[in-house]
């Protein structure tokens, strides 16, 4: 089926909450703004923000960008920007039936229609909550919690096998 799952370059990921004044601030870090709509993300380079809640954004960056040290310079007055990068791994995976590999326990719709390049949702995947980010038409991006890596892994890998 031409589906690979490998494991992401490492990263820096930020566990952002922010208000409106928070949100201005946070521009200033990322150099773009910060999705406002469910299901969205924006990027800019390697970095990513990806739109998680009403108020709250995962930030992927390149490991060594700073983006955690300059983040922890605004302090905390108008956002929270927790440094989550010890929690979380990811499997990247790709081929043109990727989407049928995760909707074998995933129950979003991942149709190119319904979930195009750059959407992202928190999710599950079989028994495991997961952070999905469609990078390109036959890419997605599978954020998951270390502790939770060897499950999801296996689950993809099982799944590739029966597609």
């Amino acid at each position: 089926n031409g589906v690979v799952a490998k494991p992401a370059p490492a990263a820096v990921r930020i566990a952002l909450r922010a208000d409106a004044p928070g949100i201005k601030e946070a521009k200033k870090v990322l150099g773009f703004d910060l999705p406002a709509k469910p299901k969205m993300s924006a990027s800019r380079g390697e970095r990513v923000a990806l739109w998680i809640g009403p108020d709250e954004w995962l930030v992927i960056d390149a490991e060594e960008s700073g983006i955690a040290a300059a983040f922890a310079k605004l302090g905390n007055a108008n956002l929270s920007a927790v440094d989550v990068s010890h929690r979380n791994t990811a499997i990247l995976l790709e081929g043109g039936a990727a989407h049928l590999v995760l909707n074998s326990g995933c129950p979003l719709d991942l149709s190119l229609a319904a979930f195009p390049v750059g959407a992202c949702a928190r999710t599950i995947l079989s028994k495991s909550e997961i952070v999905l980010h469609r990078e390109a038409d036959d890419r997605f991006r599978v954020e998951c919690w270390r502790s939770f890596s060897d499950y999801v892994w296996k689950f993809l890998v099982d799944s590739i096998k029966s597609v």
